[in-house]
């Protein structure tokens, strides 16, 4: 089985890759390129939510017919953290992807999707598959929310924590990565390197750089785990 790692712009995409050894190889994509090395296969998909699925749709869709199909599919990249539970420069592995801002806005607050009677907003990797690569990594596991807006205010954070309880970070793929990938009925993780904390916008204080490095290490020490855990008996337990 192949991994397919979905991550929004190409320097993230570079990032996941040099975790790899062997020689790389590039294959065109509609509106995108993959890039190969051994079982992973890592694409640069979009920002946003909706260039995620459709980077991720099309991806699946090539490898479908493929004689090694992909097995998992992976959201990855930098995001901002809830601090100080996932400092920056820290690894979070997602245990619930969740659509934060998927819904409807009412004069009682906002309401999530599902409250409207349709779709979904929370997907679940499998719990084996996320106790082991944090286990790996060293990175907390717990909620990573979607949002199609980057948050900006302490306010707006505050808002977030109370409607998901326990969430530790924030990014803007892992939603639409996961609702691609479920479609083709193929198990999604999501995999996230703190580069700021989740509030005021403060650039002089992100550390992007830290946690690329971060990024290129999480799967250096997750690759062997990526490859194998289609092999485990009990993968929801």
């Amino acid at each position: 089985m192949r991994v397919l790692v979905v991550t929004a712009v190409p320097v993230e995409r570079d990032a996941v890759t040099r975790a790899f050894g062997g020689a790389e190889e590039h294959v065109a994509l509609p509106g995108a390129e993959l890039h190969r090395r051994g079982a992973f296969d890592v694409l640069a998909g979009g920002a946003g939510p909706a260039a995620a699925a459709a980077a991720t749709a099309f991806a699946l869709a090539s490898g479908a017919s493929a004689s090694a199909p992909y097995g998992l599919v992976v959201s990855a990249g930098i995001g901002g953290a809830f601090t100080p539970v996932t400092p920056l420069g820290s690894l979070v592995v997602a245990d619930g992807i969740v659509a934060a801002d998927l819904g409807a806005e009412t004069a009682d607050g906002f309401l999530p999707v599902t409250a409207l009677g349709f779709g979904r907003d929370r997907f679940t990797p499998p719990p084996a598959l996320v106790r082991e690569v944090a286990a790996a990594t060293g990175a907390a596991a717990g909620p990573v929310l979607t949002v199609s807006t980057v948050t900006g205010s302490a306010e707006r954070a505050g808002a977030l924590l109370a409607a998901h309880p326990g969430a530790l970070a924030e990014a803007m793929e892992g939603f639409g990565v996961a609702e691609a990938a479920a479609r083709a009925d193929v198990p999604v993780l999501e995999v996230r390197a703190v580069s700021n904390a989740v509030g005021p916008r403060d650039r002089d204080a992100w550390r992007i750089g830290d946690a690329l490095a971060a990024l290129t290490g999480a799967f250096g020490k997750a690759a062997p785990v990526l490859e194998g855990w289609n092999s485990h008996e009990d993968l929801e337990g």
